[in-house]
């Protein structure tokens, strides 16, 4: 789920954070790529006629069939891709994968009675719904990958938080994922729809931390306490909070400490009993990691084995060998290549000054007030155009 309205809030109260551009913008960058959350778009969205891909055997492909046509997308465009697939999930999390399991069985319910009942489009939404990422995906995405010379790392518990503190450590540029907890977990920059088809011609979305946190006015314990208050995977939501109501009481009380308090006092909002914010708040700033120093966490990008991807996705999965093998040869001279160096990874980030922080909240401030306006002004148009007398025809 990540970060519950996360996004939204970004938006309108921190738009200069977000920058679209171009997949060839990241050119010259190491990312580290959140693996089970791409494999899981992989099955939802690579498919034909409604149905996953799947080999002569019956085995589903649609993973694999993604994996390897957007891995080569990234290398195309000049990025080394580093994969890192999820541990065990945190105890803390059992609560929201039971859920999910739960959707996920009245979702096979439904697809299996709209196969009997229901139209094409509800067999293809209830379908979408029932898929998860089994160990089998991941074990044979760590063997594609293993084959075409790119590599993966296996996190101890969140992929998210593993590729956090790459990118902190500066290993990689950024952490990339459609999970909004990213940031939570405090990766400085958060790439989003890198993994997505060329086809869907998004632009690639660039979150800042830095610029998060300033647009916001807050630290990263108050970010953290404000996701919490959003709605995360480690506690459940609270009845009644919003993103505006979060955004305020955060402000206001300054943690999650001063919001409880001062709940208990007002009543206002039905808190879950015991609910667990302070174990959540540690899962995110203290994740079960690796350090970037670990052996675990070196990695390097080598020549791809074009016998072993024959084999694999062609006399097993039954690619088409042509293109298997333009692939390979794509992955080669792209891997290999000396590229060009990015000026920011010979220079640090220069600390911004005071008045450069003012000056970067006033551009905010007229963006976010801009904004509004142009709202309003939308808002008004409409009603006079519904308030006008329609013409008898």
């Amino acid at each position: 789920m990540g970060i519950k309205n996360l996004y939204q809030v970004l938006k309108e109260h921190c738009p200069d954070a977000i920058k679209e551009g171009e997949i060839k913008n990241q050119f010259g960058r190491k990312v580290a790529i959140d693996a089970s959350m791409s494999l899981y778009s992989f099955l939802v969205a690579v498919r034909s006629d409604g149905q996953q891909l799947m080999s002569d055997t019956g085995e589903t492909t649609s993973h694999l069939m993604g994996l390897f046509y957007r891995t080569l997308r990234i290398v195309d465009n000049g990025i080394k891709p580093l994969y890192v697939f999820d541990g065990a999930p945190p105890k803390l999390k059992s609560g929201e994968l039971a859920k999910r399991f739960a959707r996920k069985s009245e979702a096979q319910e439904n697809h299996e009675e709209a196969k009997e009942t229901g139209t094409a489009e509800e067999v293809e939404k209830f379908s979408r719904r029932t898929v998860r990422v089994t160990r089998e995906h991941n074990a044979e995405a760590q063997r594609l990958l293993k084959l075409m010379g790119v590599p993966y790392i296996i996190a101890p518990t969140e992929a998210e938080a593993q590729c956090a503190v790459l990118a902190r450590s500066g290993k990689v540029y950024a952490a990339a994922s459609e999970d909004m907890d990213t940031l939570t977990f405090d990766s400085p920059v958060l790439l989003r729809k890198l993994t997505f088809s060329e086809q869907r011609k998004e632009p690639i979305q660039e979150i800042h931390l830095d610029s998060v946190l300033e647009g916001l006015q807050m630290d990263l314990d108050q970010f953290i306490d404000l996701c919490i208050l959003l709605g995360c995977d480690y506690v459940d939501p609270v009845k009644g909070i919003g993103p505006k109501v979060a955004l305020n009481l955060i402000r206001e009380y300054k943690n999650l400490e001063g919001v409880v308090e001062h709940n208990e006092k007002t009543h206002k909002y039905s808190f879950p009993e015991d609910w667990p914010y302070q174990d959540a708040r540690l899962l995110f700033k203290e994740p079960d990691v690796r350090q970037a120093d670990h052996p675990d966490c070196d990695f390097k990008w080598e020549s791809p084995d074009v016998d072993g991807l024959i084999k694999f996705l062609v006399e097993e999965k039954g690619f088409n060998e042509d293109r298997v093998r333009s692939g390979a040869t794509r992955l080669s001279k792209n891997l290999k290549s000396s590229q060009q160096s990015r000026l920011e990874g010979f220079f640090k980030p220069r600390e911004k000054t005071e008045a450069e922080k003012a000056n970067l909240k006033r551009k905010n401030d007229e963006k976010i007030e801009a904004n509004k306006k142009a709202k309003k002004e939308e808002a008004k148009k409409k009603k006079e155009a519904k308030a006008k007398p329609k013409m008898n025809s």
